[in-house]
């Protein structure tokens, strides 16, 4: 089984993982995955209060598996080593917690899954550069580029698309061009895969709330939805979708 949720923030968002919340975690094995969409955020900082977390989430029943969101510590992450798993590269945090790296299509479960990380943050002048917010929040155009080749392998056609934000058609309708969502290169690209990709269902976090935007672009926050034949279910609906 694959089951989809939003934003972690570290531990600030973890309590929808535990058994009060979660509760059909008990029916779950390492064969099934749970994929955060973005703000990870378990490594920010190598203390104590961190390892206990990952330890914890490490120690839930099922698999791992996260894009990285705007607010992560890229240098941090730059210090795993990248490896192949299912068709695409990831970098093993733990035993069996991945993080699924930009621009890169995945077979799981028989779904084939385009991931691609990364957003800007509007909060970026409450914030320090290298300290709490890092340039490579979004996507140089390298990585862009090798995103749109891992897509021309498989003919622009996935079944799932996993981002942390959503285009700028999307933005703009949900938000009415407020300065908190702007335009950038991440959402333009989203643009274009809107326009020319062939995909069933796409999954994001980033905007704190959860709403099915329509048949197609799912926005989610502390909702758990897990993938059926014929789209998708809330397993802890905290918010409506």
């Amino acid at each position: 089984m694959i089951f989809i949720t939003g934003d972690l923030h570290g531990s600030l968002d973890i309590s929808k993982f535990s058994e009060r919340n979660f509760q059909m975690q008990n029916q779950l094995s390492r064969e099934d995955f749970m994929i955060i969409c973005g703000d990870f955020g378990l490594i920010w900082e190598d203390c104590e209060e961190e390892r206990n977390w990952l330890k914890w989430l490490e120690d839930r029943p099922w698999t791992t598996l996260w894009i990285d969101g705007n607010h992560e510590n890229f240098d941090r992450l730059k210090s795993f080593s990248t490896e192949k798993w299912n068709g695409g590269l990831i970098q093993k945090i733990t035993p069996h917690i991945f993080h699924l790296c930009r621009g890169q299509v995945f077979q799981i479960e028989g779904y084939r899954i385009f991931a691609m990380g990364g957003a800007e943050s509007h909060d970026k002048a409450r914030r320090k550069e290298g300290v709490s917010w890092w340039q490579e929040e979004l996507p140089t155009e390298a990585e862009v580029q090798r995103a749109r080749a891992a897509l021309e392998c498989v003919n622009w056609k996935v079944d799932i698309v996993l981002t942390h934000s959503l285009s700028t058609k999307i933005q703009w309708e949900l938000f009415h061009g407020m300065l908190s969502y702007t335009e950038n290169r991440l959402t333009d690209f989203f643009q274009e895969l809107d326009e020319n990709l062939d995909f069933r269902l796409w999954f994001s976090g980033h905007y704190h709330f959860s709403k099915q935007f329509d048949e197609r672009h799912v926005l989610l926050y502390d909702t758990i939805v897990q993938l059926t034949a014929g789209g998708f279910r809330k397993c802890f609906p905290v918010e409506e979708i």
